[in-house]
């Protein structure tokens, strides 16, 4: 994230010389006055017990101070140190190196940097060649980055001066700016020009057997004449520019095929998410199999949606498909666009992603000031959800057509995999996951789904304390300001194509694949190995939510109340002052939660390390005044510190609580029932001392539809259906199933 540039690592903490500001705001000017700020840090900043952020930070001032083979230095150090891979750093190193080119032979960057990069491409294979791609671009877009260099030089020129934190953290904005400008748009066509000298790259249009056009990219390593295995990614995120995702695949010794889904790319047809997914997948399966350089053997991998694509062509048992290796694999109608039947925002915009042209809508979807405003916009008016986009002034056909399906019916079952079918899916798969993927429930959920009704499924997983994106690529260090633990951080790419060789080549299995389930016990930096999720725990502590108080928490014991009784929860639905239900783990350790509403139960402390290791699950018993609730839950660990670990949460409409695809009203007055499964996987060492919390609360927020509990389909209730506040009878027999390992 572009944060990362604002990111001072704590060696500098203490080291307080003062440093003269830039003061111009023209770039020629800035240009001058930069390295001389630079130089000045340089002459004062000193290692303080952290050598490798040191370094990092030291070459960056080096290379804006003019000081290139003492940058160069810096680099080999950081690789030496840390035992960095030589492809780490190469962007920096080039970029250097090109402007000691063009000032010494007093030549241009662009003719010095085409030069050097071409060079170091033909010095690499094909896999070496294709690690580097990525490194030339940035992660977040030059328009962002420009963003972040703006806001820092407004922060700094409102300072009387700069200490050594300010001055690192401008010149780390500044040099991630001018490190992108330079090298980005130079790098793209020659990046493209190594591609086309060492594959044959064909552009097709394949037809289904309904008559559709399905655009598809393939790549052959050139010099290869015998038929190959060959690996499919398929996707809705056409993109005819990024090589890297392309070539993946033949980089990696396949034939790789790219196809986007239909009516993206190349073809003529209507864009429609999901529906026509697997079929068509199947259909290019089949046209796959039958080319002169296949051998017959196809795999697919992915992520998010193109995790769902394997799945949804997995449903066609397509005997050219030996394995997928879905990555937060989404589900339709389960993880997205709603959670257990609760329409959610997060997604909003990405119907026009996708569907605004043929290829992506990158200026429409990365706007988070139009997103987070629809969200509020909507929110303070009151209007129903089906009005939301009218509210944002862009109709959302997309969204309309899902919000006729609130049950999740045939609509959504048809489009994967459904209880029965997963019976006659016999490829082997492997799946990655992580801890605080957002659409988690809906990853694991294949795999519930694939060993409940095929126990002797092949079914590997890998999961460990990653996000939706980060999961795909093997970790971040630290991920929402928690410092993961060092072996943590994989390499997802690589164990995918180990295993694409283990099935397709024959090669021996992954390492990491010790067992079935295999995960990271965060805070014990050690991977964990067993047979099925629930032997990753051995035994489940039940807890009961009683009303019994515990200073200004109450009790959540082991031994159920002999009194029946109930806490009360008055929720205002059409108070729009507050919201209720803060479950979100962002970050993952909170120093403090919002107690202005909600709920809050908590155990006795441990008296020796444990470790949480699952899914949580619980039954609530309520009586309300209304036919319906949405209700959301998330479970802490109170450190003995006082800071709060959020492990998982649930979120999900009462009336769909037994059954997803039938709605069943509750009954006021009535004490109801409402099991919840649905939540989030994890894993993580607890030391002695430490507690648990649940947060227990209803959904109300700017993030997700308001349920006003009239019974009525909950898209087209608005504020007016509030009418008396809900109020809640929280019953001390409800209770929680936490899976434990002493």
């Amino acid at each position: 994230m572009a944060l990362l540039c604002l990111i001072i690592t704590n060696y500098c903490i203490g080291q307080q010389a003062n440093f003269s500001k830039p003061t111009a705001t023209d770039s020629i000017t800035l240009a001058k006055q930069i390295p001389l700020l630079a130089t000045e840090v340089l002459s004062k900043y000193k290692d303080q017990g952290d050598q490798k952020n040191y370094l990092d930070d030291l070459f960056r001032l080096q290379v804006l101070a003019g000081d290139y083979a003492d940058a160069v230095t810096s680099i080999n150090h950081i690789r030496a140190d840390s035992k960095a891979k030589n492809s780490q750093y190469i962007q920096h190193e080039l970029f250097l190196e090109a402007q000691a080119k063009q000032h010494a032979t007093n030549t241009s960057f662009k003719i010095a940097f085409d030069e050097l990069f071409s060079n170091m491409l033909k010095s690499l294979d094909n896999k070496s060649a294709y690690k580097t791609y990525n490194s030339f671009a940035s992660n977040d877009g030059l328009d962002e980055l420009k963003g972040d260099f703006q806001n820092a030089l407004t922060t700094i020129q409102k300072k009387d001066s700069l200490s050594i934190t300010d001055a690192i953290s401008f010149c780390r904005n500044y040099y991630e700016l001018q490190l992108y400008q330079g090298i980005e748009a130079i790098s793209k066509p020659l990046i493209k020009a190594d591609c086309n000298r060492r594959y044959i790259i064909e552009d097709k249009l394949i037809k289904t057997p309904d008559g559709a056009l399905i655009n598809a990219i393939v790549v052959l390593k050139r010099g290869i004449n015998t038929p190959q295995p060959a690996v499919l990614q398929y996707t809705i995120y056409a993109d005819s520019t990024d090589w890297t995702r392309i070539i993946e695949p033949a980089a990696y010794g396949y034939a790789g095929i790219i196809a986007y889904t239909r009516g993206k790319g190349r073809s003529p047809e209507k864009i429609v998410p999901y529906e026509d997914d697997g079929k068509d997948a199947n259909a290019v399966i089949d046209w796959i199999s039958k080319q002169s350089w296949c051998n017959g053997k196809i795999g697919m991998y992915g992520g998010s949606y193109n995790g769902f694509t394997q799945w949804a062509a997995a449903k066609y048992h397509n005997p050219a498909l030996k394995t997928i290796v879905p990555y937060v694999a989404a589900i339709p109608g389960l993880g997205l666009p709603m959670e257990n039947n609760v329409f959610i925002n997060a997604n909003y915009g990405w119907a026009f992603y996708v569907t605004d042209n043929k290829y992506l809508d990158d200026k429409i979807y990365y706007d988070p000031s139009r997103w987070r405003n629809i969200n509020f916009n909507w929110y303070n008016s009151g209007a129903a959800y089906n009005k939301i986009d009218s509210i944002d002034g862009t109709p959302n056909p997309l969204l309309q057509s899902w919000l006729k399906h609130p049950d999740y019916d045939k609509f959504w079952q048809d489009q994967v995999p459904y209880e029965k079918d997963f019976a006659a899916i016999n490829i082997p798969v492997l799946t990655f996951e992580g801890y605080y993927d957002d659409g988690q429930i809906s990853g694991l959920h294949y795999m519930l789904e694939d060993l409940k009704y095929n126990p002797k499924a092949v079914h590997y997983l890998i999961i460990g304390p990653y996000d939706h994106f980060g999961t795909q690529r093997g970790g971040v260090p630290v991920l929402r300001d928690y410092k993961v633990d060092p072996v943590a951080l994989i390499s997802t790419r690589d164990i995918t194509f180990q295993w694409l060789d283990y099935i397709l080549k024959g090669a021996k299995k992954p390492e990491i694949l010790k067992d079935k389930i295999n995960y990271e016990l965060m805070g014990s930096n050690v991977w964990k190995h067993t047979a099925s999720i629930t032997k990753m725990a051995n035994h489940q502590l039940k807890l009961y939510l009683t009303n019994s108080k515990n200073r200004n928490n109450y009790n959540l014991l082991a031994i159920k109340p002999n009194k029946k009784s109930a806490l009360n929860q008055v929720v205002d639905l059409a108070d729009r002052q507050t919201s209720n239900g803060d479950y979100y783990p962002y970050p993952i350790i909170k120093d403090s939660l919002d107690r202005s509403n909600g709920l809050f139960y908590i155990c006795k402390p441990f008296d020796k390390p444990v470790a949480v290791n699952g899914m949580f699950s619980g039954e609530l018993k309520a009586m309300i005044n209304k036919k319906d609730m949405d209700v959301c839950a998330a479970l802490y660990e109170v450190m003995p510190n006082g800071k709060y670990f959020e492990l998982s949460y649930f979120i999900g409409r009462a009336s769909y609580a037994k059954d997803m695809s039938k709605r069943v009203l509750l009954h006021p007055g009535k004490i109801e029932s409402i099991p919840f499964t649905r939540t989030r996987l994890v894993s993580r060492q607890m030391s002695k001392g430490s507690r648990l919390l649940i947060v227990l609360n209803v959904l109300k927020s700017p993030f997700s539809e308001v349920n006003y509990g009239t019974g009525k389909d909950v898209a087209k209730e608005t504020i007016k259906d509030a009418q008396s506040p809900l109020k809640i009878k929280w019953f001390n027999d409800s209770f929680i199933n936490v899976p434990l390992s002493e």
